[in-house]
């Protein structure tokens, strides 16, 4: 299993990281995510469930993403998902801003991704660590730039 934890503070207000994270706008932090559909319940609802598609190359790659913790308040926002991706391996991924002041932002990136078959597992097992954190620090750095274009719009 492979889990993580990263934190930033982003030097903008709560509100416009939060944006980011809307179904319309996951694009932009996440672009190899080219489908985000809404296919059970509602936006920002626990239980909530999307039909996502991920391209890496040619290949593409659909699956089920769940809504488990969702929270929505002035100082603190918080989303939490689940889905498995090819019967192989289950990912958790956990999203949470916290108000630092009117113009900054604790964000905290957390998640687990764990091998579910044989395949799976051992995939895990060769995958570099170093690698995994090159896509955390980019992931991070591309939500801190998005969040900055978004609070220059306004």
């Amino acid at each position: 299993m492979l889990q993580w934890q990263e934190e930033r503070v982003i030097p903008v207000h709560i509100d416009y990281v939060w944006t980011l994270f809307q179904p319309d706008q996951l694009q932009r932090i996440m672009p190899n995510v080219v489908k985000h559909e809404i296919i059970e319940g509602e936006p920002g609802v626990v239980g909530a469930k999307y039909e996502q598609s991920y391209q890496e190359g040619k290949r593409i790659e659909t699956y089920i993403v769940e809504t488990i913790k969702h929270s929505d308040q002035p100082d603190e926002k918080n989303w939490r998902i689940q889905f498995s991706i090819g019967k192989a391996f289950k990912i958790e991924t956990e999203y949470t801003l916290k108000k630092q002041s009117e113009s900054e932002t604790l964000f905290i990136y957390e998640g687990q991704n764990e091998g579910t078959n044989w395949f799976g597992k051992l995939m895990m097992k060769l995958m570099s660590r170093k690698s995994n954190d090159q896509v955390l620090t980019t992931f991070m750095e591309r939500v801190e730039e998005e969040a900055k274009k978004e609070a220059g719009k306004a």
